[in-house]
């Protein structure tokens, strides 16, 4: 078991084969939400000899071994993790009706907890990893950013000048030109 069964906190992870949505498809039930984080040799190792259950790819041309890997269950089904998108805007905790946002996004960092479940069947054990915190710094468009700022700080100066976009601001006025005092104003 992992550390006396306590989580596993791993940064700047790189994640793969993401299906947050919980998709059908070749490798997953309808339903099971998950993801997997690839480790480099030494971390696939430790995790090895604490019971996680590691996996590999199939070695490439070259490679002795395949790319060591992790899956990481996502379930809302007892106690919800904590799964936070990291923008420029702030952070936004994703619930489970939002997590498949993460399906499409460009990820540039990403920290987790994992939760360690250990299981027995039929007569094999090992450890299966749920996620308890998931933190990701979104990668974000160069054009998206500029337009965004560029949208809010036209709301921010419009509202430095008492406009408001509500309904409830219609102001009931008359406009009419007073021709003669233009004039000798003109002169």
């Amino acid at each position: 078991m992992p550390q006396n069964g306590k989580n596993l906190t791993l940064e700047n992870v790189t994640i793969a084969f993401r299906n947050f949505a919980g998709k059908e498809d070749t490798y997953n039930r309808e339903g099971d939400r998950n993801f997997a984080i690839l480790l480099d040799e030494d971390r696939a190792a430790q995790m090895e000899r604490d019971g996680w259950n590691v996996k590999r790819l199939k070695p490439r041309d070259e490679e002795e071994y395949g790319q060591a890997y992790i899956q990481v269950a996502v379930s809302y089904k007892a106690r919800p993790p904590k799964i936070a998108m990291i923008t420029s805007k702030g952070i936004s905790y994703l619930g489970e009706d939002q997590v498949e946002l993460l399906d499409w996004v460009d990820i540039e960092e990403a920290d987790v907890t994992l939760n360690p479940y250990e299981w027995a069947v039929n007569g094999k054990t090992g450890v299966k990893a749920y996620v308890q915190g998931l933190f990701i710094k979104i990668l974000e468009d160069y054009l998206q950013m500029k337009w965004e700022t560029y949208v809010e700080d036209n709301r921010k100066s419009q509202k430095q000048i008492g406009y408001s976009s509500t309904e409830n601001d219609i102001v009931d006025a008359e406009f009419y030109e007073v021709r003669g005092e233009l004039e000798a104003a003109q002169r």
